[in-house]
């Protein structure tokens, strides 16, 4: 019984201080010219989906991608080699979705209006957009470095989130390949 209580204890303090074991196989590191964020993906939520983009990661697919669409106070959206926003990777994934809410730092697939299109296109919520939910897949969620995301360059409402000179994805990487 002690030893119980003092492994609650212990494991309610690391967490509380932010001291824990990260799963580096489901761990995103996304590199900006502002610095790194860290992407938690849960497969546990959707499955094919944190797969598919661990597999575009490690081709590299990611490096150097143009963030082409971020509206002011609602999403940076990424993931189209041809920045033009109408890009994939070629493949497209059915719908999981799921119950996880579209809060600050969501990270979630892109789709056209087909529920069944999302390829390699992703966004990540700068504030809550609970309109979404239900609707788009989401797969992880930034625990550090939303900072970074926050100085992305935006377009603005009235053109749909168009940006001039873009920001990119430096590089990502899965963290578990990253110490390698």
């Amino acid at each position: 019984m002690r030893f119980f209580a003092f492994f609650t204890f212990l494991c309610s303090t690391l967490l509380t201080m932010g001291v824990y074991a990260m799963d580096k196989e489901n761990t995103l590191y996304m590199d900006l010219d502002y610095g790194r964020v860290i992407i938690e993906l849960d497969p546990t939520i959707a499955p094919n989906h944190v797969k598919r983009i661990k597999e575009l990661t490690r081709q590299g697919f990611y490096d150097g991608v143009k963030f082409h669409r971020v509206i002011p106070g609602f999403m940076a959206q990424t993931g189209d080699p041809t920045g033009t926003g109408m890009g994939g990777s070629g493949q497209k994934l059915k719908a999981e979705f799921n119950k996880t809410p579209h809060v600050r730092g969501t990270v979630s697939m892109a789709r056209a209006m087909d529920p069944n299109s999302a390829d390699s296109q992703f966004f990540i919520c700068f504030d809550d957009a609970r309109f979404l939910d239900g609707q788009y897949t989401v797969f992880g969620k930034v625990t550090s470095g939303m900072e970074y995301v926050d100085m992305i360059k935006a377009g603005t409402s009235a053109n749909n989130g168009a940006v001039s000179n873009p920001d990119i994805i430096v590089k990502m990487q899965v963290a578990a390949d990253a110490d390698k």
